[in-house]
């Protein structure tokens, strides 16, 4: 049976806020990365397109940084959200973060054509910042493994048009 996220944080983004190229549900052109709850732990399953290939039968290493980057983002948003009494699609607007640091250890080759899976574990290190270490699997294979430090989403990101 394929795994899939019912409920995903990224389902509740405002509009405004919805086009990230990683997870952004408004973005055509983006991956819809999509995060949500799995026990404690927070997951994503993605299965790489045709285009992400780094050479044949490899998904290239910059869409498992954008995986992890946008599962961290994610992931602190969920932690928060729940943090303050929430669950994604309780009609509540989740709190938005953005990507402070990123660091990311390529394991192993990722075989592309098979779905992958971020599991994330999250540690708040001060309210308004996260730390979230993912780990990438494909089927059981540990391919990569990483860290997102997510900060809230200053008010300064608000689009100003002119």
């Amino acid at each position: 049976m394929e795994e899939v996220v019912t409920r995903a944080i990224q389902d509740d983004y405002p509009d405004d806020f919805a086009w990230c190229y990683g997870c952004g549900r408004l973005n055509e052109s983006g991956h819809h990365i999509r995060t949500g709850w799995q026990g404690e732990n927070t997951v994503t399953i993605f299965e790489p397109k045709p285009e992400h290939m780094a050479l044949p039968g490899f998904v290239y290493g910059g869409l498992i940084a954008s995986l992890i980057d946008c599962h961290g983002t994610g992931s602190a948003a969920l932690a928060l959200h729940r943090k303050n009494g929430h669950e994604p699609g309780d009609g509540s607007e989740p709190p938005r973060f953005v990507t402070a640091s990123l660091h990311v250890d390529f394991l192993k080759p990722t075989p592309h054509g098979v779905p992958l899976k971020a599991i994330g574990t999250v540690e708040e290190i001060h309210p308004k910042r996260w730390k979230v270490n993912a780990e990438v699997y494909a089927n059981d294979t540990l391919c990569a493994r990483g860290e997102v430090v997510a900060v809230v989403m200053p008010n300064t990101f608000v689009r100003k048009d002119e």
